[in-house]
């Protein structure tokens, strides 16, 4: 993606540029091609399956003719599923081959080459065997599931890696596509990328503000949430900054423009969230560099045993006999299912129970995690204010059911959001008590508001502004000071001039909260509480749940910066968790990024793993799963070799001499299918896991 800005006219910029289609449209192709070449694949493989039915349940199948379970019938289905629907498995292998290394490719292409292979031997020269006294065994099934198998998972693959611009592509939503500007006292809707530096800009409440700037006119509550993560707005005010794609709440204003384009604070937020995807390293898997030392040595064993074999007998047969076995026997095809096959069942166990993992390396990486980053507002609290405290007085004369009456009567008419939580405590507290009606009401931007009902004066709002107003605040003090000390916002109620009683408002912290972080505590991670709140609620957040390091006052391009510098410090793999717009840069620049479901659709998509129920019991589950998964491919790549490598020296032929005994083909092929099916059953395990703890799914 790129950000460019026009020459002329002067600070004139382009919108936001969308992202490379170019690259998006070879995506796409990619996509295209393997939903094809495994259809085909599957279709082929199914058929290859059902032809060896007979052979593999050894009995005869009167429903099955016998031209279709022929040898030649399966040689002619599977052969376009190796060397047409999966071709790009050879010619990787090939590259690699001339780079002088081994990788994946290198192992589906030995792996179901060889079976191919010694099937065709055995198809084109079963009597050749035979006079040896091997059975003509083919194994063409054992190529074509595997190929297709691991041509599922690039599929799977290609199509997370095409979610990497989704998120990109929702933050260039966000920005509003025409801006109402005054020019020469006249106002026009014009294009956003018209708009320059300077120019004066109206917005009206509901409309998205379209670029950054200062407000010279009127005063308003703006929502800010998208981009900073925190659910309060805040009241602007002449010479107050404000932000592109924030969300005008209430009140008509006029602000001047001092950013445009790349300038932004949306356009920083994608530029972060490209760059921080782009710099993702791939996490090098286990399989790679156990092929790149057992391909070679495998095929260096068949071709010395081969050479011997022909040096000391002659016999060029044998020797082929023995070079064919000791490849069928160490073919690692099990190899191409350890991982895969874990992958698939512990994703879908992770959906199961609300975890989605974007991809594979997301769930390989979480298991090696050392630090956790934990963001405040909506993942450890619930991320919308509620009252916590109320406290009448000492000489407050109203009845409790009256006084929170008037409040509801009167906060009902204000557009704060702190006002809002005020009435739904009112109303559910008040009792018998109607609201009367408001005779009068006055809202001070920052400060409170102001009414008349029933021919009394009705003040609610900050403690300060009663005092300037002249009220007496010394009863208010202690419960003032005891409220700030936990983090609390106060508004105050006054009645005629008498303070009657105070609110305690604050972000409740999440039930599971306590248990999640005590849980990754005990899996041995360092929790941190990032958050772009005061320093001093974020503490008091923190020493409730049990985190002892805090980072806050932190804006949103600076959240990545934070947890790159921990990543340089030595404390990764480091892992993001966050739910809002204004996360996900940090969510993309860490190892591991995790997003509450009840987040933004943004930090979602940025993100690896998705709770989808936005429980924090679904943070600690993901790492267990991660870990159980890890161990699981540990235990398929012993299962994936054990038997075929003990087989290895009896292939090549050290008991011939002292016993003439040979292990035929057919033998080496029960190993290697022993092997796939134990690591298949082993996979299959991770079915049973249970988090430690309380179920994360969305019904938790």
């Amino acid at each position: 993606m790129s950000i460019t800005t026009l020459g002329s006219p002067c600070c004139a910029v382009e919108p936001l540029a969308t992202p490379s289609t170019s690259m998006e449209r070879e995506l796409a192709h990619e996509l295209t091609v393997l939903r094809r070449r495994l259809s085909v694949a599957a279709v082929l493989t199914g058929l290859v399956v059902v032809a060896t039915l007979p052979h593999m349940l050894g009995v005869h199948l009167k429903w099955l003719p016998g031209w279709f379970t022929s040898p030649w019938t399966q040689l002619l289905l599977s052969t376009p599923v190796l060397f047409w629907c999966g071709r790009e498995f050879f010619t990787g292998a090939w590259s690699s081959l001339r780079r002088h290394s081994a990788d994946m490719n290198t192992l589906v292409a030995a792996g179901t080459g060889i079976a191919w292979l010694a099937s065709l031997l055995a198809t084109a020269f079963p009597g050749v065997l035979i006079a040896e006294g091997l059975p003509a065994d083919v194994y063409y099934e054992t190529a074509a599931v595997i190929l297709t198998l691991v041509l599922l998972g690039r599929l799977l693959e290609a199509r997370a890696r095409g979610q990497t611009s989704e998120a990109i592509r929702r933050l260039l939503q966000l920005q509003p596509p025409t801006a109402r500007v005054l020019r020469e006292g006249v106002a026009t809707d014009i294009p956003v990328a018209k708009v320059v530096v300077g120019d004066l800009v109206q917005v009206r409440p509901g409309e998205k503000l379209p670029l950054d700037g200062v407000v010279v006119e009127g005063s308003t509550w703006v929502e800010e949430s998208m981009l900073t993560g925190e659910p309060t707005p805040v009241a602007k005010g002449p010479g107050d900054g404000v932000i592109g794609a924030s969300m005008n709440r209430s009140g008509s204003f006029s602000f001047r423009v001092t950013r445009v384009g790349a300038d932004t604070m949306l356009a920083r937020i994608v530029e972060l969230v490209r760059q921080a995807q782009s710099s993702h390293t791939q996490v090098q898997r286990l399989a790679d560099q156990v092929v790149g030392w057992f391909v070679p040595v495998v095929i260096a064993i068949a071709i010395a045993t081969f050479v011997l074999w022909f040096l000391v007998s002659g016999n060029v047969v044998l020797a082929t006999l023995f070079l064919v076995s000791v490849l069928v026997i160490a073919c690692p095809c099990a190899l191409g299912l350890a991982t895969p096959t874990a992958i698939m069942v512990a994703s879908g166990k992770g959906a199961e129970i609300g975890l989605i993992f974007r991809s594979a390396e997301a769930l390989e990486t979480a298991g090696g995690l050392r630090t956790i980053v934990l963001d405040k507002t909506g993942t450890l609290t619930m991320g919308q204010p509620e009252v916590t405290d109320f406290e009448r007085l000492h000489g407050g004369r109203m009845p409790v059911g009256t006084l929170l009456a008037l409040v509801a009567a009167v906060e009902s008419r204000s557009e704060h959001p702190l006002a809002e939580a005020i009435v739904a405590y009112a109303t559910s507290r008040r009792g018998d008590e109607e609201p009367p009606d408001v005779e009068a009401f006055e809202a001070m931007a920052g400060l409170g508001v102001l009414a008349t009902v029933g021919g009394l004066e009705v003040r609610v709002g900050s403690p300060r502004w009663l005092e300037a107003s002249g009220l007496d605040t010394t009863p208010l003090d202690p419960v003032v000071a005891r409220l700030e000390r936990a983090a609390r916002s106060v508004a105050a109620v006054a009645v005629d001039g008498r303070i009657e009683a105070c609110f305690g408002i604050a972000d409740p912290i999440k039930p599971e909260a306590h248990a999640a972080v005590a849980a990754l505590r005990r899996l041995g991670l360092e929790v941190v509480l990032l958050s772009g709140d005061a320093r001093r609620t974020s503490e008091v957040v923190a020493a409730d749940v049990g985190i002892v390091r805090v980072i806050a006052e932190v804006r949103p391009g600076d959240k990545a910066a934070v947890v790159q510098r921990l990543q340089e410090q030595g404390q990764g793999p480091v892992a993001m968790v966050g739910d809002g717009l204004n996360d996900a840069p940090a969510l993309a620049r860490a190892e591991v990024g995790m997003a509450m479901g009840t987040g933004t659709d943004v930090a979602i998509a940025a993100s690896d793993i998705t709770v989808l129920s936005g429980h924090l019991a679904g943070v600690p589950a993901a790492i267990e799963l991660s870990r159980r998964t890890m161990a699981t491919i540990r235990q398929n790549l012993f299962f994936a070799f054990a038997y075929n490598v003990a087989g290895i020296p009896i292939a090549a032929g050290l008991l011939f001499p002292l016993t003439g005994w040979l292990l035929n083909p057919m033998l080496a092929g029960a190993a290697m299918a022993f092997s796939s099916v134990s690591v298949v059953s082993n996979a299959l395990r991770l079915r049973r896991f249970r988090p430690a703890h309380r179920s994360v799914g969305a019904a938790a």
